[in-house]
């Protein structure tokens, strides 16, 4: 059993290369992008197109409400489960995505965490509501000091989470990472794909400018009262409400959007490169794997 991952920086041209080559192996593909996982904002997270999808069977596209909780956890949990089934019918899966902690929690696991009581879920986000997320780092710092200092402290989900676990477990979030590697009982081949940096960053702003024609404004409008959703927090939708709030103009936000989408690239890149097994190719219909 065969699991062909394609990861590589925004924009570079993966669903495509992805929907070629699930069509020459006969295979279903299945989604590794963190956004794309959630209904209701198809251009802001350049979603497979519904005639992109009717060609190739996609697992984890819109599957998602928006004020459902997910992560890189339960997304293991359900991909692992789900393999099985998808090599039923052919020896090999494609994996398409550039989420880096999605496509590592395949590749690699993610140690098992306890599971949080109803309880303890809802009293967090009682306190993030009311007290805002500021109040839950402040508490991650008596909670577990150490992750307190590395964990990015504006990701509204990784902090609740951490505190979450804290509380559920009673001892520090970062006394259950232990980083060892899982055995997977199947073959992994990663294909980053990628291009010279201008190219890439020409795709980008064309793409930013194709998503705005698309409807862009019109998407970001109508997901405003949900703003506060940690779903929307992402490129793309950040800049639009913020233009929508009218503290930047149409132009500049269009403007940030691409700069920041460029950052965000240049970021994945950063990450994937510490990865010896990614075989790095130029995007094209005929990958080799």
């Amino acid at each position: 059993m065969k699991l062909i991952v394609i990861t590589g920086p925004t924009a570079v041209g993966k669903t495509a290369a992805a929907i070629a080559l699930a069509e020459r192996l006969h295979c279903h593909i299945i989604n590794a992008d963190s956004r794309q996982v959630y209904r209701g904002m198809p251009i802001a997270t350049a979603a497979p197109t519904p005639a992109e999808l009717a060609r190739v069977p996609h697992h984890f596209v819109a599957c998602k409400e928006l004020d459902e909780t997910y992560n890189a956890w339960q997304y293991e949990q359900d991909v692992m489960s789900l393999l099985p089934q998808l090599w039923a019918g052919s020896d090999t899966v494609v994996m398409c995505g550039g989420s880096m902690m999605y496509v590592d929690a395949v590749c690699n696991g993610i140690d098992d965490m306890p599971d949080i009581s109803p309880e303890v879920r809802q009293a967090v986000k009682q306190q993030l509501a009311s007290q805002g997320l500021e109040s839950l780092v402040a508490e991650l710092e008596q909670l577990d000091p150490s992750l307190a200092a590395s964990i990015d402290r504006h990701n509204t989900v990784r902090v609740c989470h951490a505190v979450e676990v804290c509380r559920q477990t009673g001892v520090p979030y970062s006394t259950l990472r232990t980083g060892r590697r899982k055995e997977r009982p199947f073959e992994i081949v990663k294909i980053g794909l990628n291009m010279a940096r201008d190219q890439l960053y020409d795709r980008i702003n064309r793409r930013v400018d194709a998503m705005v024609e698309a409807g862009l404004e019109d998407e970001a409008r109508r997901l405003l009262p949900l703003r506060h959703l940690n779903a929307l927090n992402t490129v793309g939708l950040k800049e639009m409400f913020a233009y929508l709030d009218g503290t930047m103009d149409r132009t500049t936000a269009i403007e940030r959007i691409k700069k920041n989408t460029r950052v965000y690239a240049k970021k994945q890149l950063t990450w994937l490169r510490r990865d010896p097994e990614i075989q790095w190719q130029q995007p094209c219909d005929k990958l080799r794997f």
